[in-house]
C-alpha cells in the first residue's frame, strides 16, 4: 500500500490538531486564586517584617543606651528649634511597642531665672526610623511647665536669650530639613511679671498644642488657660515665624472665646522698632461690667454696662491703641465713630460718637436720691470708686437722648474724666421746645462725693421740662431756667445739708395748674368766711412769671415771686428747706383793677406751707374775719383763753382749714353762724 493511501491516524486531521482551552470562567478561577495567593504571600512577608521590628526594638531595649538616645533627643530638638534644653532629671527610654523617651527635670533659658521649666519632657519617636537604629522625634509634650516671662525697663526679658538663639538657628539653615512639628503643653502655668509698674499676671491649667515651623513658614498654637478663674479657648497663628523672631511684620491670628468675653483680631503685626498692631478687631460680652471686674478693673458705679459689642479697624503703636471705623453697641445703645486707649502710664480712653438714640436710663436707674418714702432724700452712701480707674475724654453726639423721664431732642455732650473727677458737659441740646447748655461735675473724695452744676435752660417748655427734670406739674408756659449750685458729702441727704448757689425761672403766657387764683379771690371778696378748697382745680393764667433764689447750706432764701395776669397779681416771698423738702412762704395776691374802676383792687394776704411736694395754700384768717362785718367781733374773743378755742374751731370750719381737736367741753358750745 502506498503512502498516500495510508489511513489516516487519530490526530492527523486539521481538527484534531487544535488543543482545546479552558472556559473563561475557568480563567477568572485561576487568578483570583492566584491573586489570593499573593495577597497573602504579602501578609505573611509583612507580618514577619514587623515581628522581626518588633523583635528588634524589643531587643533594642535592653541594648540601646539611655545616654545615646539622649544625646540624639537633645540634638535634634537643638536642631529643630535652636534650643538647648538642661535634661537634669533620669531618663526614661521605651522603643516597645512604640518609641518613647521621657525626661524628667528640665530648664530652658538661664539656671538662674530659668524661662522655663517642666516636671518631664516626653518625646515619642518615629517608629520606622528606629529599625535602622536612627532616632526621630514625631512630637514633644511639656508636663506642667512653669514658663516666666520678666519684662525689664529697656524693652527685653529673660527670653531675650532665647529668642536670639531661634533666630541664629533659622539663619544658619536656610534649608529645612524634616523635624518634629507639633510641641504640646499639658497643665502648665505661665507667669508675666514687669518690675517697673508692678505689673503681675498668671495663665493657669495651660494646655496648648503647638505647630512648630519645621519645614513650613506658619506657627500656630491652640489650646486653652486659666485667668482669674475663668477658662479661656485660644488659638494664634503667625503666618511668617521666621519673620516675627527677626520681628518683621507677619499675619496675626488671634482668637479668644470665654464666658466673660469672646474676641477676634485678624491682621498683622511687628515689634521693631517697637510695637505695632495693625487689622481688624471684634469683640463681645454679655456684660461689660463683669467682663471689666474680670480683668481686675474696679466695679463700675451705677447701672448698664450689660450687653456689649465692638467692630472696628485697629492700629496700635507702642502703648496706644486707635480704632477707627468703629461700630459699639452697649445695653442697646448703638453708635459710630472713632476711639482711642492709651496704656503708657495711667489708662485713657478718648473719642468721638455719634448715635441715633442714646439711652442713658440704664446708668442712672441705681441712683436713689430718694427713699422708699417719696418725700425724704436717701441717706444711703455715695460710692465712686468705679471712677477712679482711667482717664476719660468722650464726646457724644445723639439724635435722640433719653434720660429716664425725660426726653431730649439733638443732643451734644462732652465727657471729662480724671483722676476720679467726672465733669458732663452739655454743648447744646434741642430739648421741650428749647434749648439747654451746661455742665455738672462729680468729684470723689474720701469722704463721699462733691456735686457742682450749672445748667440754663431757654425758652423751654416749662410744664414738660420741670415735670420730667423737677417733679414739678404745676407751671405751665414758655420760659428760662437757670441754677448754679454745689454741695458735698457722703450720701443724697448731706449733700443737700451743704447746698450753695442760686436759681432762678422766667416764664411767660402760661398758667399755674390746679389753682384757681381769681375764682378763690372774687369768692372771698364777696363771702370772706366761705369755706370749701374747690379753688384747687382749674387754673391760673399769667402773663409773666419771675422767680429768684438763693440757697445756702440747704436753706432756700426765695427773694421775690412776681406773678402777673390778665386777672390777678401775686406776691411771695419766704423760705425753704431742701433736706426737709419744706415751705414757709408768705405773699399777697390781688385782682387786677378794671379800667374803669376807681377803688382800690382787692387784695389778701395768704400763706403757703407744707410740702413742696403738695404744698398748702392758705388764705390770712384775720384779715378775712375783719372783711367780715359778721365775724369782726370773734376776732377779739380769739385771744380770750376761755372762748378761744372755740372760736377758732368754728372759724376754721367756716374758711375750710383742718378743725383742730377741742376737749370734749368746748366742743359741745354751740357755734354761732354768722351772717356773711
Amino acid at each position: 500500500m502506498k503512502g498516500s493511501q495510508r489511513a489516516p491516524k487519530v490526530g492527523d486531521s486539521d481538527a484534531d490538531a487544535i488543543v482545546p482551552r479552558p472556559s473563561i470562567g475557568k480563567q477568572l478561577e485561576n487568578r483570583a486564586l492566584t491573586a489570593a495567593t499573593g495577597f497573602k504571600r504579602l501578609g505573611l512577608a509583612t507580618a514577619a517584617v514587623v515581628v522581626v521590628g518588633a523583635g528588634a526594638l524589643f531587643g533594642a531595649n535592653f541594648l540601646v543606651s539611655a545616654d545615646a538616645v539622649r544625646k540624639q533627643v537633645k540634638a535634634e530638638i537643638r536642631a529643630v528649634t535652636g534650643l538647648d534644653p538642661v535634661l537634669r532629671g533620669r531618663a526614661t527610654v521605651s522603643l516597645f511597642p512604640s518609641g518613647f523617651v521621657s525626661f524628667a527635670d528640665v530648664v530652658l533659658g538661664d539656671t538662674a531665672q530659668p524661662a522655663l521649666t517642666a516636671k518631664r519632657l516626653a518625646a515619642h519617636l518615629r517608629f520606622f526610623p528606629l529599625l535602622v537604629g536612627r532616632v526621630e522625634i514625631a512630637d514633644i509634650t511639656l508636663e506642667r511647665p512653669t514658663i516666666s516671662i520678666d519684662l525689664e525697663p529697656n524693652g527685653h526679658s529673660n527670653w531675650s536669650g532665647l529668642i536670639t538663639a531661634l533666630v541664629r538657628s533659622r539663619k544658619s539653615e536656610p534649608v529645612k530639613v524634616a523635624g518634629f512639628s507639633e510641641i504640646r503643653i499639658d497643665h502648665g502655668t505661665v507667669a508675666l511679671h514687669e518690675a517697673a509698674h508692678k505689673f503681675s499676671e498668671t495663665l493657669e491649667d495651660v494646655a496648648f498644642s503647638l505647630a512648630w515651623p519645621s519645614i513650613s513658614k506658619s506657627f500656630g498654637a491652640t489650646g486653652h488657660f486659666t485667668w482669674h478663674n475663668e477658662p479661656i479657648d485660644a488659638s494664634l497663628t503667625l503666618g511668617d515665624f521666621a519673620a516675627a523672631l527677626h520681628g518683621g511684620p507677619t499675619g496675626l491670628k488671634l482668637r479668644l472665646s470665654g464666658q466673660p468675653i469672646k474676641a477676634a483680631f485678624d491682621g498683622s503685626i511687628s515689634v521693631r522698632p517697637t510695637v505695632k498692631i495693625d487689622g481688624t478687631l471684634a469683640a463681645d460680652t454679655a456684660s461689660l461690667r463683669n467682663a471689666l471686674v474680670w480683668t481686675g478693673e474696679k466695679p463700675l458705679p451705677g447701672g448698664g454696662f450689660g450687653r456689649f459689642s465692638l467692630k472696628a479697624r485697629t492700629n496700635v503703636v507702642g502703648g496706644t491703641i486707635n480704632l477707627s471705623n468703629v461700630n459699639v453697641d452697649l445695653d442697646g445703645n448703638s453708635a459710630e465713630g472713632v476711639l482711642t486707649f492709651a496704656t503708657d502710664g495711667r489708662q485713657a480712653l478718648q473719642g468721638t460718637l455719634a448715635a441715633d438714640t442714646l439711652d442713658l436710663t440704664p446708668y442712672v436707674s441705681t441712683v436713689r436720691l430718694l427713699t422708699a418714702n417719696p418725700r425724704g432724700w436717701s441717706n444711703g452712701p455715695i460710692n465712686l470708686d468705679g471712677l477712679s480707674g482711667v482717664d476719660l475724654d468722650l464726646r457724644l453726639s445723639a439724635a435722640k437722648v433719653i434720660l429716664s423721664d425725660a426726653k431730649l431732642g439733638r443732643t451734644a455732650i462732652a465727657a471729662n474724666l480724671r483722676d476720679g473727677n467726672l465733669v458732663v458737659t452739655v454743648g447744646e441740646s434741642q430739648a421741650y421746645n428749647g434749648v439747654i447748655k451746661g455742665s455738672f461735675a462729680v468729684a470723689d473724695f474720701n469722704s463721699g462725693a462733691k456735686l457742682k452744676g450749672q445748667m440754663q435752660f431757654t425758652d423751654v417748655d416749662l410744664e414738660t421740662c420741670l415735670d420730667q427734670i423737677f417733679g414739678l406739674r404745676r407751671l405751665e408756659g414758655k420760659g428760662d431756667i437757670a441754677f448754679s449750685i454745689e454741695g458735698s458729702g457722703n450720701s443724697v441727704l448731706a449733700v443737700t445739708r451743704t447746698l450753695n448757689g442760686t436759681a432762678s425761672l422766667h416764664g411767660r403766657n402760661g398758667a399755674l395748674a390746679g389753682l384757681n387764683i381769681e375764682h378763690l379771690l372774687r369768692r372771698l371778696k364777696d363771702r370772706p368766711l366761705s369755706g370749701g378748697d374747690e379753688f384747687r382745680t382749674g387754673r391760673t393764667p399769667y402773663d409773666r412769671i419771675d422767680v429768684s433764689m438763693k440757697i445756702v447750706d440747704g436753706k432756700v432764701a426765695v427773694d421775690g415771686v412776681k406773678i402777673a395776669g390778665p386777672a390777678v397779681t401775686l406776691a411771695l416771698s419766704g423760705s425753704a428747706s431742701i433736706p426737709n423738702r419744706e415751705l414757709d412762704l408768705k405773699g399777697t395776691a390781688g385782682l387786677m383793677a378794671a379800667a374803669n374802676q376807681t377803688t382800690r383792687p382787692f387784695e389778701l394776704p395768704f400763706v403757703v406751707q407744707g410740702s413742696w411736694d403738695d404744698p398748702l395754700m392758705l388764705p390770712d384768717v384775720d384779715a378775712l374775719i375783719r372783711r367780715s362785718d359778721a365775724a369782726a367781733p370773734l376776732l377779739k374773743a380769739m385771744h380770750d383763753r376761755r372762748t378761744g378755742s372755740a372760736v377758732r374751731s368754728v372759724l376754721e370750719r367756716l374758711t375750710g382749714g383742718s378743725p383742730t381737736a377741742t376737749p370734749a367741753a368746748e366742743a359741745q358750745a354751740p357755734a354761732s353762724n354768722p351772717q356773711e
